[in-house]
């Protein structure tokens, strides 16, 4: 789909401003085995874009300069970058807590045996996508097969220790919504998909975490393909809630792009939104010890209001329930 999207920019969206930096989101490229419907990046196997290793030694170079506690890999598919694993060593070496977001059919892909075992080995936190619990619904959202390879995924990472009590492996799961809806309550799925889950494959996970689908690259051409742009704009808008403000993601996380640019969250990086230094020009991982960005006005626009409508919405599920 190539639908072209409505700008977002101009928008009556609150200003907001960030806190102190605690979560550096580094996207590794756009490079994925799987190419969903949902993807706000427009993520698939034909995607060519990949953090190179000069890049990657750059935000190493930073996490040992900062404060920052966690860091959290993304994409497209984080492990397809080659220099995946030489990240999360080097972050670990450091003592800082590692997110790896993955779709789980990586761990079935060629070329990356034992993933699942140096992820288990560096207590590397698994954020795994499982938009359903029902197969036919995970396949027609993420294409044909991926359910039963999914369940493969869960199982091998279960095997591990991820996801079982007393177990210092997190693995938590993410569940999208089909279409343009906002996600129904994070707290009563949770336990629909933990009784589900158990009671017909016998897989267990810490937490669900339910996360609206933003209007902008393959999502928001879908929309405005069928029509329902607008009204799914009109939709977050009417359930806007400002008690969420106070905990949306960009107040203590920066996104990192694959040529090693700045923005305030992945959805700005994706509508090329950059976070600005004192020079009002782009910021780069390169220079960000240099600068202060605590206080610093946030990039908005209306997409915006997809993290703050209804319940909410961050990386980390809903912000209240």
């Amino acid at each position: 789909m190539h639908a072209t999207l409505p700008l977002l920019r101009e928008t009556d969206f609150p200003p907001i401003r960030r806190n102190k930096l605690e979560t550096l989101q580094v996207n590794l490229g756009y490079r994925c085995n799987q190419q969903c419907l949902h993807c706000h990046v427009n993520a698939g196997p034909k995607r060519k874009e990949n953090m190179d290793e000069e890049t990657v030694n750059q935000v190493i170079d930073y996490l040992k300069s900062s404060d920052v506690k966690t860091l959290d890999l993304t994409g497209g598919a984080p492990e397809l970058n080659p220099h995946f694993r030489y990240l999360v060593t080097e972050a670990r070496k450091l003592n800082i807590k590692v997110i790896d977001r993955c779709n789980l059919t990586i761990l079935s892909e060629p070329g990356q045996d034992g993933l699942a075992e140096f992820l288990a080995e560096n207590n590397v936190e698994v954020v795994a996508s499982l938009p359903c619990y029902l197969e036919d619904n995970v396949d027609t959202q993420r294409g044909k097969g991926v359910f039963d390879t999914s369940l493969k995924g869960l199982a091998e990472l279960n095997s591990l220790g991820y996801g079982k009590e007393h177990s210092d492996l997190t693995l938590n799961l993410v569940y999208n919504p089909q279409g343009p809806t906002l996600p129904p309550s994070q707290v009563e799925l949770q336990a629909s998909y933990k009784e589900i889950l158990k009671e017909k494959f016998d897989v267990d996970f810490n937490q669900l975490f339910t996360i609206t689908n933003m209007p902008i690259k393959r999502f928001g051409s879908m929309l405005i393909s069928k029509g329902q742009f607008a009204d799914y704009m009109q939709l977050l808008r009417d359930n806007y809630s400002a008690s969420n403000l106070d905990g949306v993601m960009c107040l203590n996380t920066i996104s990192v792009d694959y040529n090693g640019d700045l923005f305030d969250c992945d959805f700005n990086q994706m509508l090329e939104l950059p976070l600005k230094g004192k020079n009002q020009r782009a910021m780069h991982i390169s220079t960000l010890a240099q600068e202060n960005i605590n206080d610093k006005s946030i990039v908005i626009a209306d997409h915006c209001y997809g993290c703050t409508a209804g319940q909410g919405s961050s990386c980390g599920g809903a912000l209240g329930d």
